[in-house]
């Protein structure tokens, strides 16, 4: 298997990044029961302001296999490909973030993302508390987060 290489985003990356988040968040609101909630990367990227972060991307060979995007003392971001999905990505992405921000660092999961809780629980994290609000980028569907910190 190609080992997993963490770089930073580039314009290229663009039409990757849009396949692999459209399936994997599809994924991930079908776990919340949120699934009318879905908007696809070329309308979330702006709405929720994914390029006001550090945007890194995880390659298996020549292509994109996953992304993250953080800021200081926040994981906002991480999809893997679905079809890539339990091969090592999403650890890499969190301990490459990791690397570039400091402590404590939040993430916050969709209730019922157990999948994507249990691979935070694994890099150290701990559940902080649970909020409800509403979903940021598309404020008509109500949500309830984990948020998860690691000190």
């Amino acid at each position: 298997m190609d080992a997993i290489v963490i770089r930073g985003y580039c314009g290229e990356d663009w039409p990757r990044l849009q396949a692999i988040h459209d399936a994997a968040r599809q994924n991930e609101l079908r776990l919340a029961g949120l699934e009318a909630a879905f908007l696809p990367l070329a309308i979330a990227a702006e709405s929720e302001g994914l390029f006001d972060y550090t945007v890194r991307v995880a390659c298996l060979g020549d292509a994109a296999a996953g992304f993250s995007a953080f800021a200081e003392g926040e994981l906002a971001w991480l999809y893997v490909a679905p079809a890539l999905s339990r091969r090592g990505i999403g650890t890499r992405l969190v301990q490459d973030a990791l690397e570039h921000t400091g402590r404590p660092v939040t993430v916050e999961v969709l209730t019922g993302n157990e999948p994507a809780r249990r691979l935070y629980e694994r890099c150290g994290f701990r559940l902080i508390e649970t909020v409800s609000g509403r979903m940021p980028g598309n404020e008509a569907f109500p949500v309830t987060c984990h948020v998860l910190q690691l000190d």
